[in-house]
């Protein structure tokens, strides 16, 4: 895994210059082992997918996952870093510019909740690789992997908190304790991992319109109107 370019604030806020991760990814390719196996764990859930769901899926033999993976944990945990990795791919875009924080803010917040949804078997398992975290019902190894993903998770949320605690700064954003702030609207966006299903026929333009409403929201308690 690349190593990630950071800077620490005394409150622990991370500053990124790019996706600090990436999924295995060789010549060959294994994206389409990712991608069905996230719809497997998304489906089945973590511990009733398995190895033979994934190639049944792909229509390929076991033979072909195993290739890229020792095991069905190992295959998890991959596709947990790919969901990851789309998420910092499609906020630090829009992290700097000239705009007031509160607006770049929610631009943040707008990728974010378009990603949830473009990517949702993907972001289903980095929701239960979070439940693995807290429950513990790991192995010794896997916890010691989940504590990196974990690691990575918060990395992310500080790319929010860094851009809130700017907006603090500079007088378009209102709270009084920003990583509270930060988390409740992440908590929210996430759980669109839950309830969002797509509908037939849905467009972007349809969950553009559905990002922008829950953004709003979300911005209503946090932004300074001018």
């Amino acid at each position: 895994m690349r190593e990630l370019s950071r800077r620490k604030s005394g409150d622990g806020v991370v500053s990124s210059e790019r996706s600090p991760l990436a999924a295995r990814l060789d010549r060959n390719g294994n994206a389409d082992i990712l991608a069905a196996a996230a719809e497997c764990f998304m489906e089945q859930g973590y511990h009733a997918a398995g190895i033979d769901d994934v190639a049944r899926r792909l229509g390929c033999t076991k033979g072909r996952i195993y290739h890229y993976y020792r095991s069905k944990t190992e295959l998890f945990f991959d596709v947990h870093r790919e969901g990851m990795r789309r998420n910092f791919d499609a906020v630090m875009p829009v992290m700097k510019g000239p705009e007031p924080a509160a607006r770049r803010l929610r631009a943040m917040f707008l990728r974010h909740a378009l990603s949830m949804m473009e990517n949702l078997a993907f972001e289903a398992v980095v929701v239960q690789g979070v439940q693995m975290h807290r429950l513990g019902a790991t192995t010794p190894d896997q916890r010691r992997a989940l504590a990196e993903l974990m690691t990575i998770r918060n990395d992310f949320e500080a790319l929010f908190k860094r851009v809130a605690y700017e907006g603090v700064e500079d007088g378009s954003i209102r709270t009084d304790d920003v990583s509270v702030a930060v988390k409740v609207a992440l908590g929210a966006i996430n759980w669109l991992s839950i309830w969002y299903r797509p509908r037939p026929g849905e467009t972007h333009e349809d969950r553009l319109i559905l990002a922008e409403k829950i953004v709003g929201t979300i911005m209503t308690g946090l932004e300074v109107r001018g």
